[in-house]
């Protein structure tokens, strides 16, 4: 992967974690996930927000490539896209995997700093 793919994954992994940050966007991916696919007004429903705000939340969802939408007549029908998950659980993964590989070390080096004080 070259440096430009690289800055555009993380770029699309930062997009990904600043739209996850809101809980009203979390709730809009659960609904859209158990629904399957959904319009606006039909989320705003059982919801404490106004349609608008919705239709913000899902744009940056958008933007993110959480969710995709198709026009049907009048109505934008939207749904998730899981890949850009993916894309993020892959590189929180990696990150993980990092900090446990440090841990390891910083264990096996205690470790044999007390067999050696012994």
């Amino acid at each position: 992967m070259n440096t430009q793919e690289r800055l555009g994954a993380v770029e699309a992994v930062d997009s990904v974690l600043v739209a996850l940050a809101d809980p009203t966007r979390r709730n809009l991916l659960d609904l859209l996930a158990a629904k399957g696919e959904a319009t606006a007004t039909t989320l705003v429903e059982g919801l404490t927000v106004s349609r608008q705000a919705i239709v913000k939340h899902l744009a940056v969802l958008d933007a993110a490539g959480l969710v995709s939408s198709t026009r049907v007549g009048r109505e934008v029908r939207y749904q998730v896209r899981p890949a850009a998950l993916d894309a993020t659980a892959r590189w929180m993964s990696a990150v993980a995997a990092g900090w446990d590989r440090r841990l390891a070390n910083i264990k096996r080096l205690a470790e044999a700093a007390e067999r050696d004080s012994r």
